[in-house]
């Protein structure tokens, strides 16, 4: 099973990033699941949401504390709390920054594999706005290889509805621009 914790802020998309994997896996005829953690948070607040996916049935329901992957959809989340907290050894800690693995290294501290997208430039060329959601799909598609690019399409569409086109767009750049680091 690959377990993925996604940190973000209300209103950024962290809640559909993790619907939008789970629908993405079970395009491939896995079993998924994405969920929110929901307490009084209000836009701008901090968020999680969470994402599992699997070969076979998915019987565990609570939230997941070592994750395989952390997605960090806002960088200003790294100043108030450790995404890296519970990763498994071999986690990969994916970030939308425009800053280097080293420099992200060097001040966070971080000893985990990392990987780094400007998901904000792309989210604002490719989408008009600073939206980050699909972005950051783009670069877990590369960092984890769970699932394949195409497989989130008929989910975008479906969500996005005239609008997939762009969000698809910026999946792509993301996907293509992510950097991996080890």
């Amino acid at each position: 099973m690959i377990e993925i914790r996604f940190h973000g802020r209300g209103g950024q998309g962290a809640v559909t990033s993790a619907e939008l994997f789970a629908l993405a896996a079970i395009e491939e005829e896995k079993y998924a699941q994405g969920f929110p953690s929901f307490g009084p948070e209000r836009r701008g607040a901090p968020v999680v949401a969470f994402a599992r996916v699997d070969d076979k049935p998915i019987r565990l329901r609570s939230k997941i504390y070592q994750p395989d992957v952390a997605v960090v959809l806002d960088p200003s989340l790294l100043k108030i709390l450790d995404p890296s907290q519970g990763l498994k050894p071999e986690g990969l800690l994916i970030i939308n920054t425009n800053r280097s693995a080293e420099q992200i290294r060097s001040q966070f501290g971080y000893r985990v594999r990392l990987a780094t997208v400007d998901a904000d430039r792309i989210a604002r060329e490719e989408l008009g706005l600073p939206i980050t959601n699909t972005t950051m799909l783009g670069a877990l598609i590369k960092g984890s290889g769970v699932v394949q690019l195409e497989s989130f399409l008929p989910a975008l569409r479906a969500r996005f509805g005239r609008g997939a086109e762009r969000n698809e767009n910026a999946l792509r750049r993301a996907f293509q621009e992510t950097i991996l680091s080890d």
